[in-house]
């Protein structure tokens, strides 16, 4: 560090003690306050539970509810009196559901749970909650009636509300609502309402006996999503303490006896499904009859991981994936002989790993010129095959006539406005295509539907818990997933599916899903279980349907810990108080709640609101290098997070003017994701507005909102222990995680289009495991950022040394800088959790500490680089470690790599990961030679020697003197080389 930032930066710091001492001798207790009056959070009660309404009078509110049941009864018999009110009757009584309508609120009166399992088309999701209100509201019970429906999605949680209200002959508001995430229309009279699971669990934080509530349904529980079984657990517990509450749970597809069993017993309805026999044809019937060929060079799909190899000269040699594997040994077994040798040739060549783009669009086309007409979903993985396969249909000459073909796309990031077209009826005479993931199974139904294409897979997290990492693949699904694709063709009529796969993979399939519970991070889940105060993590987890295993759990808990939200005692901390207050994961929560104190909140909200959406920059197959040069015009500083900001901020610009959607146009941006980060910004000040973080002052909290290092602190604060080295090599860069060695970034970074990163660390926003392990989203950082706004700092060995992470990130200085490091992160610590007890608190007494932190970041260079815990000083010109005549090291003892110290030398860089050293040897004037080795960028002199090979044994051994410091030593040597020897799989 310049000795001129050293004294300005104790300068500032120095002022600040002073100014602080003089202060807390006048308020002694000024920084810890806990003011009722300054937004503080006070008891645990105050915080979680609402107060209790107290009535003038028990008597007059009961005359109040019965008038109001009354009124509700009378509305109700006059709608269903009706003629429209009467055909909408006549309609519902021809759904299997309604058949089955005394059955089921018999079993509701009896039991406190039951469980419906209703096949597609029953009219479960439409159904029973209307029959629960109209019996509740003909017993004149209806005021007093509170429902709520979850659905595991957005969309499905508003287009059934709006049936529901629909059947109702109301408008959607009135008594039929729904409350998903930004968006919501409930009234005052809403008794029905249609919400996604996690609006659900946000109540329950403020409201943790549903006070009001009379039914839970908790719909498409097959699913099994984390949220769902979570909710599960809290309701079973729930349940003694609220005798009168009725929790209904409700699937397509169901193994319904596991539920009741979890629910000791609990009665289960079945509903018969009303569907049209669908027609189903499995890969070798498609073929057969069609005769379309398969061969290796037709089903190579211009998408994924396929397309990477074909544009990359290098290409690596492809290892069988999961999804070929899992289905090996059913296709080795399964018997053609039934079909022509053109069919069995063609099946003989198909590839498990595509999708097979072509074989759809062949289909699609048939469809198209040859059959009955009718709309047609096809089932794909995620955002990204469904967008290639909709570019790849519009190029053609029937599928892409907007005149015969309506093209459409159905997945969950979409904005609502773009989803609810899919349910549109087309013109006459256009086909209506729908090309949706997962979503499209059970969440929504499609009626006009009757062609279904299902290339059988979807894309699932899995999770590493060994290697604490999320694995996001495409998988095959499962039976029941089949079952409800295929379901989907019947809804109006016969229908027809098509899976693009043979039936002996089908036959292979598991019966059910996964839990997502077993199957991803748990940090979040976590974090709900200490804020609802629910006890040890571990034994809640437990109680589950299924519970997780006890690593991921350890795995979430520590990380929980490292991050500050969680204390040794697994206690919430203040900050892990408004982290459960925030609905998105900690680490976001964590960089908001900062950017809102250190006053440069506007750009870390924009930060926030990309991560939560999906990413804006669009890459279009045919247009790629023009992509990547329109996305390079807001990189420059080495983070994918501030490209996001810029490019934000030139949207914004642009819609001063109504010119938004040109502007996305021309940058290869997407307008959807500009609208959803734009909307999310806002709800997240709401959110900060309601936690007392900021006030309608806004432009207060942006004084600083201009300084980039800050920013990248403040990223790194969020980020971390999200952290990998930067290893510098020559021309190129390589990067090193803590558990997974090296690791690669996802090609639409701005940073893999470096060929050199000039900082030491890159902060990332999660890793995800392919093939290889991938970085998404990252932003380089310096040291002095990592060591005031990363994770807890240790002392190590000596003065001169800090450690973080348990030694995995080590710092070596002048003790003195040491010293200001951890006092002055002491401080700033301090002023963080001041500022979250008291959140009006002014933070002008702060300000020569803030000074400080942002000279520090603002000025560190990153020119340290390290090899084996010693520091070597980058300098203009190569650095040259002269020899010292006392030798510390035995130039004789054995060690790795046997008794020559150049194979020592060898031995301990390679396991390292280093390269090989390079010797260069000169004869001095007195006929010896004396040896300089190089490594790593650094060279370091031998002592003069009588020839050359002893000359580079000698300069070896410096080398390894260097190396290992004061230590010496046979034991030393063996014991740094087993050290080595641990982690070399992290290095190759």
């Amino acid at each position: 560090m310049p000795i001129t930032v050293f004294r300005r930066v104790g300068a500032y710091f120095e002022e600040y003690l002073s100014q602080m001492s003089r202060v807390n001798k006048s308020f002694s207790d000024l920084s810890f306050a806990r003011s009722s009056s300054d937004g503080s959070f006070g008891t645990d009660e105050g915080l979680f539970e609402q107060p209790e309404q107290l009535a003038s009078s028990k008597t007059v509110v009961e005359k109040i509810v019965r008038r109001i049941s009354l009124q509700m009864r009378d509305q109700q018999q006059a709608w269903q009196e009706s003629p429209e009110g009467r055909r909408m009757l006549e309609f519902r009584s021809n759904l299997p559901a309604y058949k089955e309508k005394e059955a089921i609120l018999s079993a509701i009166s009896k039991n406190q749970v039951i469980i419906i399992s209703g096949e597609t088309g029953c009219g479960k999701t439409t159904q029973i909650p209307q029959f629960i209100l109209e019996s509740e509201i003909e017993s004149v019970h209806g005021a007093a009636c509170n429902i709520i429906c979850t659905q595991p999605r957005r969309i499905s949680a508003m287009s059934v509300s709006e049936r529901v209200a629909f059947e109702r002959g109301e408008k959607l508001g009135e008594s039929v609502g729904y409350r998903v995430r930004l968006e919501g229309m409930k009234g005052r009279d809403t008794h029905l309402l249609f919400c996604t699971t996690g609006i659900l669990l946000r109540r329950l934080l403020a409201d943790r006996n549903l006070k009001g509530v009379t039914h839970v349904i908790v719909d498409e529980i097959h699913e099994r999503g984390m949220n769902e079984d979570f909710l599960l657990i809290i309701l079973k517990d729930l349940l003694p303490h609220r005798p009168k509450l009725k929790l209904i749970l409700m699937s397509a597809t169901l193994d319904a006896e596991l539920f009741s069993l979890y629910f000791n017993g609990a009665p289960i309805v079945n509903i018969p499904g009303l569907t049209h026999p669908v027609r189903t044809l499995f890969l070798e019937n498609i073929l057969e009859m069609t005769g379309y060929r398969l061969t290796p060079c037709n089903q190579v799909d211009d998408y994924g991981q396929e397309r990477s190899w074909k544009m990359n000269k290098q290409a690596p040699r492809k290892r069988k994936s999961q999804i070929a594997s899992a289905v090996e040994d059913a296709i080795r077994s399964a018997d053609f002989k039934d079909y022509s040798l053109q069919t069995q040739e063609s099946l003989s060549c198909w590839n498990p790993d595509c999708f097979g783009f072509n074989l759809i669009e062949y289909i699609l086309c048939n469809i198209c010129e040859n059959e009955r007409p009718g709309a047609v979903l096809v089932f794909m993985t995620g955002w990204d095959d469904i967008s290639s396969l909709k570019e790849k249909l519009q190029a053609h000459a029937v599928l892409g006539d907007s005149k015969r073909v309506l093209l459409l796309a159905c997945h969950g990031s979409m904005a609502s406005s773009e989803q609810k077209l899919i349910f549109e009826e087309p013109e006459y005479g256009v086909r209506k295509i729908v090309l949706a993931t997962n979503i499209a199974e059970t969440s929504i139904t499609i009626n006009d539907v009757v062609f279904v294409l299902d290339c059988g897979k979807a894309k699932e997290t899995s999770y590493d818990a060994l290697n604490n990492t999320p694995c996001l693949l495409p998988t095959w699904i499962s039976k029941a997933s089949a079952r409800q694709r295929r379901g989907r063709a019947g809804r109006v009529q016969p229908g027809e599916c098509y899976h693009l796969y043979p039936r002996c993979v089908y036959d292979a399939f598991a019966e059910y899903q996964l839990p997502e519970i077993l199957r991803t991070p748990l940090q979040s889940l976590c974090l709900q279980i200490k804020s609802l105060r629910l006890g040890s993590i571990s034994d809640f987890l437990s109680r589950a349907l299924q519970s997780p295993e006890i690593l991921a759990v350890q795995n979430a808990v520590e990380y929980l810990k490292i991050i500050g939200a969680l204390d040794e005692n697994e206690n919430l901390t203040i900050l892990g108080r408004y982290l459960t207050m925030l609905p998105m994961e900690p680490k976001l929560g964590k960089m908001l709640i900062l950017g809102a104190i250190f006053n440069c909140l506007d750009p870390i909200l924009t930060v926030v609101a990309g991560l939560s959406v999906r990413d804006p920059f669009l890459t279009p197959l045919d247009k790629k290098d023009l992509a990547e040069a329109a996305k390079s015009q807001f990189s420059g500083a080495y983070s994918d997070h501030l490209a996001l900001v810029r490019a934000y901020e030139g949207w914004k610009d642009a819609e001063v003017d109504l010119g938004g959607y040109d502007y996305c146009w021309k940058n290869f941006l997407s307008f959807q994701s500009m609208k959803a980060i734009d909307a999310l910004r806002r709800e997240f000040i709401g959110l900060l507005t309601d936690i007392g973080l900021v006030d309608s002052n806004t432009t207060s909290y942006n004084t600083w909102s201009y300084d980039v290092n800050l920013i990248r602190g403040i990223i790194c604060y969020g980020l971390y222990p999200g952290i990998c080295s930067v290893v510098h090599n020559e021309k190129s860069f390589a990067l090193k995680t803590m558990e997974d060695g090296q690791v690669l970034l996802y090609l639409n970074s701005v940073n893999a289009r470096e060929t050199q990163i000039p900082y030491p660390w890159l902060v990332f926003n999660e890793k995800i495991k392919v093939n290889s392990v991938f970085l998404r989203d990252s932003t380089a950082v310096s040291d002095s950022m990592v060591l005031l706004f990363g994770g807890n700092l240790s002392k190590g060995d000596a003065d001169n040394h800090l450690k973080m992470l348990g030694g995995y990130l080590e710092f070596f200085m002048e003790p003195t800088v040491v010293d200001m490091y951890q006092s002055i992160r002491r401080e700033l610590d301090d002023f963080i959790q001041s500022k979250l007890l008291s959140p009006r608190m002014s933070i002008h007494s702060y300000h020569n500490l803030l000074s400080a932190v942002r000279l520090l970041i603002s000025n560190d260079t990153c020119e340290g680089r390290f090899v084996f815990g010693r520091q070597v000083l980058k300098s203009s010109k190569t650095s040259v470690v002269a020899s010292h005549p006392a030798s510390l090291v035995s130039r004789t003892d054995s060690g790795p790599g046997g008794d020559n110290s150049k194979s020592q030398l060898q031995t301990l860089l390679t396991r390292a990961g280093y390269a090989p050293p390079v010797y260069k040897t000169k004869q001095l004037k007195n006929n010896q030679f004396r040896a300089t080795v190089e490594f790593n960028g650094m060279q370091i002199m031998g002592q003069p020697c009588n020839n050359k090979k002893s000359a580079e044994k000698d300069a070896a051994a410096e080398a390894l003197q260097w190396l290992m410091g004061k230590q010496s030593g046979c034991e030393y040597v063996n014991h740094m080389s087993m050290l080595l020897k641990k982690s070399k799989k992290d290095h190759n």
